[in-house]
């Protein structure tokens, strides 16, 4: 009797031992489904969270809200960069402080970390070169460093932020420094497409996967892909169809020549990336595109050279808002 229920105990030791290995390679297999997903499609889910120093993120969000930063005290980096508009101000192109309007329409902020180039035509190689831009420039910000300084210097709530963070206290760089910090924290993770690509694949309906399947096979996605869908490269605007007939009168429209001087460059512009685009039109750098629909047939039309029904914009469309994420935890 000892002998049996000896074997019987080593019996169920080793289906236990077996059950264990199974229920081991069933949640291998499930962790290697979750991974499969993400590590063999040519996006990338955005990450869940970045490293930043929390001092420097707060002050930063306060000066992106600054009104200071302009000449006359009317306009902030957020009046055209609004978090509660995807980022961006819903005008074609945007406004200065006095009114004028600007060159480009303005890109989204959010995700603006992992460009690798900041601006339509490429000009800043940094978000802290980027904020040099709007602060100077005559038609936005129309201030200068000088004048800058000395606002937030004669703020005592701006000299003890400073002092807190910055061994130089209120100085151009650390301004800069503390205003890309923030910039880099506007992350927007937990899109539902990232979900898929982790391996949720109830994530997305059947139509939306269809859509990102013609992402991938009309070509879309050669231009936007990476974790930012795009903003890693620069492309013609009317790579297979002229876009600008003739000579164009808007020197931005130039593009990337503005910066380089050189003849291939003309028309040229950083590829923008696509994360939560349902919420960021009008499209393209001169917003001439007012609905998302528009700006997919045009992309049909003029960088991939072929005409989109009716259906494959919609299943497109579906697809892209499927790259709307969360910003500290809502929704967008």
């Amino acid at each position: 009797m000892r002998r049996r229920i000896q074997i019987l105990i080593g019996t169920i030791g080793i289906a236990t031992q077996l059950i264990g290995a199974d229920q081991v390679a069933v949640n291998s297999a499930r962790t290697s489904s979750r991974e499969v997903i993400a590590e063999r499609e040519p996006i990338k889910p955005l990450p869940l969270t970045v490293n930043a120093d929390p001092r420097k993120v707060a002050l930063g969000e306060k000066l992106f809200h600054e009104k200071m930063l302009s000449q006359n005290n009317t306009v902030s980096c957020a009046s055209c960069h609004n978090l509660k508009k995807g980022g961006v101000d819903g005008r074609p192109r945007s406004v200065g402080m006095t009114g004028d309007i600007v060159d480009f329409n303005s890109p989204t902020v959010f995700n603006s970390g992992f460009n690798f180039k900041q601006f339509w035509d490429g000009r800043a190689n940094t978000l802290e070169e980027q904020v040099e831009g709007p602060v100077t420039a005559a038609a936005e910000m129309g201030s200068n460093w000088n004048e800058v300084l000395r606002k937030l210097r004669a703020s005592p709530e701006y000299v003890k932020a400073f002092n807190a963070v910055y061994t130089g206290g209120v100085q151009r760089d650390n301004v800069k420094d503390a205003i890309a910090t923030f910039e880099r924290s506007l992350i927007t993770p937990n899109a539902r497409f990232d979900r898929y690509l982790r391996g949720d694949r109830t994530a997305i309906s059947d139509v939306e996967k269809r859509g990102y399947s013609k992402f991938k096979s009309l070509g879309c996605v050669s231009c936007h892909q990476g974790v930012n869908v795009g903003g890693n490269m620069f492309e013609t605007f009317g790579a297979t169809v002229e876009y600008f007939v003739g000579s164009t009168t808007n020197k931005a429209d130039l593009g990337r020549f503005n910066v380089t001087g050189r003849e291939a460059d003309k028309y040229v512009f950083k590829v923008p990336g696509l994360r939560n685009v349902a919420l960021t039109a009008p499209y393209f750098h001169d917003g001439s595109a007012e609905t998302l629909e528009e700006a997919v047939q045009a992309m049909g039309r003029y960088q991939l050279g072929r005409p989109l029904s009716q259906e494959d914009v919609d299943d497109l469309v579906s697809f892209l808002k499927t790259l709307t994420g969360e910003y500290q935890g809502r929704p967008l």
